[in-house]
């Protein structure tokens, strides 16, 4: 009987002892590592929807269930892509316990869809490994590519929303506003073809760029037989002319040389007649829509809104003019002659102190560049611009044609 008492007694404590270290090992089991929540300010971006109202330049936490090794979270664990160019953007990347902190290092620009992604590596400081998952997300508002460097929406306003090139103190002069091309675009700059200017100093840095873009709004009035839309010294500079008789439109510019005299000026002119290096046309004219059928330039800008758009791309040295998302108009100054074939980018050479970027007419109305009785200011007679301009986005980037397409489609809504 006692034999039994003490295999029965061993049995218990070895029931016991088998609990215990059960026990104990559920108590000491670490907690499954997982994403817990994920958001952008205050906006969840781990929910059911992907958000589609992030702002451009956001700040992303991701919190998990357990601690993160720092060590673990690197450029090629956590990504963020950008969908319809398959651009990886740069982020800056920190861990404090268990949160990671995202931060793009260049604006996303509005309305695009980008995919965050976290891949396997990521460990926890318990020794657990992350299993790889995505989240969408798209910026708010409409599309606009990264890389502004001004912008004028002229929201009743003619401030830069970047605060970069604001107006000088007085230098907004008889400029209303009026309804824009759109519900959706608000307010646009009215130009009474007469006085009316808009001035913005230190403009020379606008044009000291290797790529740029200039992407605008316009609605230009046929009662005013020529129109300076914008300039800075003219071509020693660049400026936006649409002809008197509406036959052309043309983006003047200066442009920067690796040899002999070191700049050059060049028009990128659309006349709209199919002319290129093959067929008539100037030797570097590699595109030009025709538009001869179908009303000519007038046909596109003459008393309705378009979207302009005017790049130039260092490396492949090609100027190229977009109307209403389309191409219409190609230039290649690897044809040219010298000094265009030798063109690393845009350049300011207009005269000390008339660096003044102006809307409204062809350069500065103090200290012209340009000395020749039209190019006067004080003449209302002269070419001032009579319309309306909304949307202007200036870039020292070449924006690719799905860039421009997709801004135009997204704005003219």
């Amino acid at each position: 009987m006692k034999k039994q008492f003490l295999i029965l007694n061993a049995l218990l404590i070895a029931v016991v002892l088998l609990v215990g270290i059960s026990s104990c090992k559920k108590s000491s089991s670490t907690t499954s590592f997982a994403l817990s929540s994920l958001k952008a300010g205050t906006i969840d971006m781990n929910g059911a929807t992907a958000p589609t109202n992030i702002p451009t330049n956001p700040t992303i936490s991701a919190g998990f269930t357990v601690a993160v090794t720092a060590s673990s979270v690197t450029s090629s664990t956590v990504t963020l892509v950008r969908n319809y160019d398959g651009a990886v953007i740069p982020l800056i990347l920190s861990v404090t316990g268990s949160t990671i902190t995202i931060a793009p290092t260049e604006d996303l620009g509005g309305g695009a869809l980008y995919k965050l992604s976290f891949k396997t590596g990521i460990t926890s400081t318990d020794g657990q490994s992350l299993g790889a998952f995505d989240r969408t997300f798209t910026t708010v508002g409409t599309f606009v590519p990264s890389g502004m460097i001004a912008y004028y929406s002229f929201e009743s306003t003619t401030a830069d929303v970047l605060n970069h090139y604001n107006p000088m103190a007085g230098g907004v002069i008889d400029i209303t506003y009026a309804a824009s091309y759109s519900a959706n675009a608000g307010m646009a700059a009215k130009f009474n073809g007469a006085t009316s200017l808009i001035e913005i100093p230190n403009g020379d840095n606008i044009e000291l760029t290797n790529d740029f873009t200039v992407a605008f709004w316009v609605m230009a009035d046929s009662s005013k037989h020529g129109q300076f839309v914008m300039g800075l010294a003219g071509w020693y500079g660049f400026q936006f002319e649409i002809a008197g008789d509406f036959a052309w439109c043309k983006l003047a510019a200066q442009y920067a040389t690796d040899t002999l005299p070191h700049s050059a000026s060049q028009d990128l002119w659309f006349p709209g007649d199919g002319k290129t290096k093959d067929n008539g046309g100037w030797k570097g004219w590699t595109f030009c829509k025709d538009l001869t059928g179908s009303g000519g330039v007038a046909y596109l800008l003459k008393n309705k809104w378009a979207h302009v758009v005017c790049r130039y791309t260092a490396a492949t040295k090609l100027a190229t003019m977009y109307i209403n998302g389309e191409k219409v108009k190609e230039q290649d100054y690897n044809l040219y002659d010298s000094p265009m074939t030798h063109t690393t980018g845009l350049v300011y050479n207009g005269a000390v102190g008339n660096n003044t970027f102006v809307f409204g007419f062809i350069q500065d109305r103090t200290n012209p560049t340009i000395g020749d009785a039209w190019a006067d200011y004080s003449n209302p007679a002269n070419n001032h611009f009579k319309g309306m301009l909304d949307n202007v986005r200036i870039f020292h980037k070449s924006l690719t044609e799905q860039e421009i397409q997709l801004m135009y489609n997204s704005e003219k809504l």
